[in-house]
């Protein structure tokens, strides 16, 4: 019978749900990291919440251990690279939070526009300052949403639902998803200048992290008040703290931050600032909901092989694993590649397979090209929600196969429909084991997909490579690979090359400043 251990305090139906289906557990919670590894090698499982750290040690003592299943949404406190190497399965809840913190976000809104814990510190004190907390409606106002998935569009509806107006900056929402959701898709800038309250639903990052900059801060409508459920770094916090100062932000509310738990910050005390210690999913609601849910993935995991919501492994049968896994490989890459790549709204995604790849499953070569896809902008999201999030975001997804073969004996080709066009990258698999890129945005260019990248197009011209080396050589950057490709003799040309670390913001804007240069842009795998 499988054993689970249940580390951190969880809602009982939990454990019931285990027994119920068959496994033993185990509710031993507030153990050291010593004292965890003493026990932890008798069990098959380890449901945690976020108390637990289960890092490469412990891991190292859990010689049984097969699944850590996480029962949220944040997984900061699992070592998965570690744990994917001993070949255990990290799961966790994605969505199970989803209304708790939706609700949240506008339960902040409502007291930002009414000064509600100052106005009720006030009265409490013996003031009865009436005429001090003069309000304002959230009827007719402009909410922005930064994000509009899941959580983003249970606020959205919401927010319909009190008369407001819905503006989103989300790149991956398509116009149809928009008109479906009720509000008006917009660039950050657009958004920025038009809306009243401004809320964010996006995970952090680097794409994300500090999208409230000074600069875009700065851009905001006086008076704009700014709540964020999400994650702490989406806001610079000093930029913050200098707008409610100087009155240009009329109110903020932060129920995550930077540094947490957060026992102290500069905010702290600064008028029209409300703050919760991240309670977005502390709600009793949503205690049951992920408590459960974690033991029915690692219940359903450990008694038939059912594998869903998993952060390092895709749901694949025994039997096809060890075919699938090298094209998964190169399907999760290209993906990636093309995510970091591709601008625009994202309308479609095509999965082509020729050859030997085409004779295979698709469901886990598709979900592992949209996971690489997603994860560009996501930190929760897996090849097995990566189809649902697709969905969500309203991208269709098409899957071709072609089963001759071309000029190689396995091709995948990943195709994106943007605002600005089709796009597509295509790899094969070199000795049917290593991933490699083989044509990019309809040039021929052999190259593997590894590490810290650069990539560059330019002008095909004499010299430019050379003024390329030295400029990385001067920065002390050394390259590891050079891929080289070209339409046409003195036409436009991409260079892809393989670099020891990555490529900082002042070195490539020295790059974007060649002679030569249309686009640079660092690439990472």
């Amino acid at each position: 019978m499988p054993k689970v251990l249940i580390s951190d305090k969880m809602d009982p139906k939990a454990a019931q749900i285990f027994r119920e289906r068959g496994v033993e557990v185990d509710e031993i919670t507030g153990k050291t990291p010593d004292e965890l590894k003493a026990i932890i090698g008798q069990y098959d499982g380890l449901a945690i919440r976020s108390s637990t750290k289960v890092t490469k040690d412990i891991l190292a003592h859990a010689t049984n251990l097969k699944v850590v299943g996480r029962a949220g949404i944040g997984v900061d406190n699992v070592d998965i690279p570690a744990a994917s190497a001993q070949g255990v399965v990290v799961m966790n809840t994605p969505f199970g939070n989803s209304i708790t913190t939706a609700e949240h976000a506008i339960a902040l809104m409502f007291a930002l526009a009414r000064q509600l814990p100052e106005a009720d510190a006030s009265t409490q004190a013996g003031k009865w300052e009436k005429n001090r907390f003069m309000g304002v409606e959230l009827t007719s106002k402009t909410l922005g949403l930064i994000g509009a998935g899941n959580i983003g569009s249970i606020v959205a509806d919401r927010a319909l639902g009190l008369k407001m107006k819905v503006v989103a900056y989300d790149p991956f929402l398509t116009p149809e998803r928009a008109l479906e959701m009720g509000v008006e898709k917009v660039t950050l800038d657009e958004l920025l200048a038009r809306a009243d309250f401004i809320t964010l639903h996006t995970p952090l990052t680097e794409q994300t992290r500090n999208i409230l900059s000074a600069e875009n801060l700065a851009k905001t409508k006086k008076g704009v008040r700014i709540i964020n459920c999400a994650r702490g770094g989406l806001i610079d916090e000093a930029a913050l703290k200098q707008g409610l100062d100087s009155g240009h932000i009329g109110g903020a509310a932060l129920d995550v931050f930077v540094t947490e738990p957060a026992k102290e910050s500069p905010l702290f005390g600064t008028p029209n600032f409300i703050s919760t210690p991240h309670l977005g999913a502390s709600t009793n609601e949503a205690q049951v909901n992920v408590a459960i849910q974690v033991a029915e993935q690692m219940a359903d995991y450990l008694v038939t092989g059912g594998i869903t919501n998993a952060l390092n492994v895709p749901s694949l049968s025994a039997e096809e694993a060890p075919k699938l896994k090298p094209y998964m490989a190169l399907a999760e890459k290209l993906g990636s590649l093309v995510g970091q790549l591709a601008h625009g709204g994202i309308a479609r995604i095509s999965v082509h397979s020729e050859g030997a790849a085409a004779e295979l499953n698709q469901k886990p070569i598709v979900s592992a090209v949209l996971a690489g896809f997603l994860r560009v902008h996501s930190d929760t999201v897996n090849m097995v929600n990566a189809p649902f999030l697709a969905k969500d975001k309203g991208i269709e997804v098409r899957e071709v196969r072609t089963e001759r073969e071309g000029d190689y004996h396995t091709l995948v080709r990943v195709s994106v429909k943007t605002s600005d066009g089709e796009r597509s990258v295509v790899g094969t698999l070199f000795g049917n084991e290593a991933p490699r890129l083989v044509e990019l945005f309809g040039i021929k260019v052999e190259a593997d997909l590894d590490g810290p990248m650069l990539y560059v197009v330019n002008e095909d011209a004499p010299g430019f490579i050379g003024r390329l080396g030295t400029t990385l050589g001067e920065a002390g950057v050394n390259i590891a690979t050079f891929h080289l490709g070209r339409r046409s003799a003195g036409g436009e040309a991409v260079v892809l090359l393989s670099l020891d670390e990555v490529v900082s913001a002042e070195l490539l804007a020295t790059v974007k400043a060649l002679p030569g240069v249309k686009t640079a842009m660092g690439l990472k795998f």
